[in-house]
Formats: structure tokens, C-alpha cells, sequence
């Protein structure tokens, strides 16, 4: 495993997404199948794992925490707040100072940690971006000592420069991937500038650039995969970065065989690391064998200026006008 800075702090360059563990939007993952994950993940030299505080209402989290309670090994979690509906008035009405911090101390208990390394915004509505006070309480947390650095986890590029212009910010979390190109274009050289980390999500496409589905594969009623193939319940944006699945399922193959050989997967994730603006790519795992699938990619070769130049020539000729929802 390679590492890289986040400020002060070296991090795996692949880390660990575990949306999958909540169990809630990827089918289920019982906690003995987690642990393996976890430590499969640590065994590999990884010590950097996303999570965030509504994947299971709690359950990723307090899964996390039992297991972190398990190694004797520094280990750097970044949670998420802002899409809980419990607050008041319920979403999107949650972004008070006491809001924030009531879901923070939360994830504090669910991780049974004294601070949370990363905190960040989950794709919260734009305006709430633009008005900055979201920030001023995030820089508040920070002050009282519950939080180490904030984030933000955001949708399109407009709201990645928005908060690119807030003073402390430590990273961005977004969507990029094989189709996903331009945003490198648009955000990489403004985030370099302001020394802040880019943490890339949504890196297979919700599994599509893994190469290994056809037009006629299928997923549990509760995987998102299914209910929110086209955007019927979040941005479609992260659910197949926005591709229609069976068009998705196309281009994936023709991207395929412009890779050195038949590790799509590998390649995806080592195409998003040959770019030195990326601090972590996060890709998640319902199994061991998908962890040490990504872990690969870290120690592969860089991709040829040739082979990235006839897959951004793909992109740019068939893929990034088919994108759907927010981007």
C-alpha cells in the first residue's frame, strides 16, 4: 500500500468506503462478514476508512468502533452528517449549530472515539453551501475539539468550487471515475492550489466499471442499484455515476478493451491514482475478495499516456453526454 498526505498525515491511497456495512442500501453484510472486511482492509496496509452517520442509521459506524476496538493499529475515520431527517423540521432543515453537533456526538458514540478525524458535509443542499454558516459551525466543532479537520462531500463541481473558497476546509469528497472525467478539468488544480485533499467516491460506478455485469443482471430489493437505478430516491448521480445501466453495461465492455489486460476493476481504481491531485480513492466492498481486488491497484503501474488518452476520447465522445442528475 502507497500512502499519501492529508495535511500533516500519511493515508492509504486506497481507502476504505462502508456505505456496504450499514446494511441498509447494498443488501446485508452481517458484522462477522464486516470484521473480515475491516481487518482484510488493515492486513493490507490500509488505514483510512469512510463512513458516514445515516449508513444504517448508526450501523457502519458502531461497527467500525467494535472493530477498531479489536487492533492496535492508528486508524483514521471520516464520517458524514447532514442527511439525517430527525432534526425539527426534519431534512433539509437540519444544518443548525445544535443540529450538527448532536449528529456529530452521535457518530462520536457510535465510533467510541473521543474525536472525530474528518467530518464532513453529505451532499447537502447547495443554497445551505453558498451561505457559508454550515462552515462557521463545522469551524466551531473543530474549536471545541470534537472534530480534527471538515470536509465536504458534495454532488457537482459548481458545489466543489463553492467550498473551495471556505477558509480551513481539509477536503472534498466527490464522484470520479472512468465516467466521471471531467471533473478533473474543473476542480483538481483549484483544490491543489488551496492544499486541499480530494477524496475520490463512487470509483467502480456503483460496480459497473468492474466489468463483470451484463444487460440482464439483477440486485436485492433494498440495494440501491435497484431502487435508485435512475434517481427515484437520491441524485442519480450515486447510483452508476448517472449511467443508464444497460448503456453503462456497454460502454464499460468498449473501456475494457482499452485496458492492458482483464483486471477492469484494478484499472479503474489505478486510473483515478495516476492523477497526483487524488489523496484516497474509496472504494467500498460487500466481500474480502473485492477488498483485495482494490487494494491491487495501489501497488500496479501507472496507465500509458496513450491508454488515458483513448479513454478520455471515449468520454468524451459517448459517455459524459449520457450522465444523468446532478453533476
Amino acid at each position: 500500500m502507497k500512502y499519501r498526505n492529508f495535511k500533516d498525515t500519511p493515508i492509504a491511497e486506497v481507502g476504505l468506503g462502508t456505505w456496504q456495512l450499514g446494511s441498509a442500501d447494498w443488501g446485508n453484510v452481517n458484522e462477522e462478514e464486516a470484521f473480515s472486511i475491516l481487518q482484510t482492509y488493515i492486513d493490507a496496509g490500509g488505514n483510512f476508512i469512510d463512513t458516514a452517520d445515516v449508513y444504517g442509521m448508526g450501523v457502519s459506524e458502531t461497527v467500525i468502533g467494535k472493530f477498531l476496538k479489536t487492533i492496535d493499529k492508528e486508524v483514521f475515520v471520516a464520517t458524514k452528517l447532514g442527511r439525517r431527517g430527525d432534526a425539527p423540521n426534519g431534512w433539509p432543515q437540519n444544518f443548525t449549530y445544535d443540529a450538527m453537533k448532536r449528529q456529530a456526538e452521535d457518530s462520536l458514540k457510535h465510533l467510541d472515539i473521543p474525536q472525530l478525524f474528518l467530518e464532513q458535509l453529505h451532499c447537502i443542499p447547495t443554497e445551505e453551501m453558498q451561505s457559508g454558516k454550515v462552515f462557521n459551525h463545522l469551524r466551531k466543532l473543530q474549536q471545541e475539539g470534537l472534530i480534527r479537520y471538515f470536509g465536504a462531500s458534495v454532488e457537482t463541481s459548481e458545489e466543489a468550487l463553492i467550498c473551495l473558497e471556505q477558509e480551513g476546509l481539509a477536503s472534498l469528497q466527490i464522484i470520479f471515475n472512468l465516467f466521471r472525467q471531467h471533473v478533473a478539468d474543473e476542480v483538481f488544480a483549484k483544490a491543489k492550489e488551496k492544499n486541499v485533499a480530494i477524496i475520490v467516491r463512487v470509483p467502480l460506478a456503483s460496480g459497473l466499471l468492474t466489468g463483470r455485469f451484463n444487460e440482464h443482471t439483477s440486485f436485492a430489493q433494498n440495494d440501491h442499484r435497484n431502487y435508485n437505478a435512475n434517481g427515484e430516491k437520491f441524485n442519480a448521480g450515486e447510483t452508476f455515476s448517472g449511467i443508464d445501466f444497460k448503456e453503462g453495461v456497454q460502454l464499460a465492455n468498449e473501456i475494457k478493451g482499452l485496458l492492458p489486460d482483464d483486471r477492469m476493476a484494478q484499472w479503474a481504481i489505478r486510473w483515478i491514482l495516476d492523477h497526483p491531485e487524488v489523496t484516497t480513492v474509496i472504494p467500498g466492498a460487500s466481500r474480502v475478495s473485492q477488498v483485495n481486488s482494490n487494494v491491487e491497484a495501489s501497488s500496479m503501474p501507472p496507465l500509458s499516456q496513450q491508454t488515458h488518452t483513448q479513454l478520455r476520447q471515449l468520454y468524451d465522445t459517448k459517455v459524459y453526454n449520457k450522465i444523468r442528475g446532478h453533476f
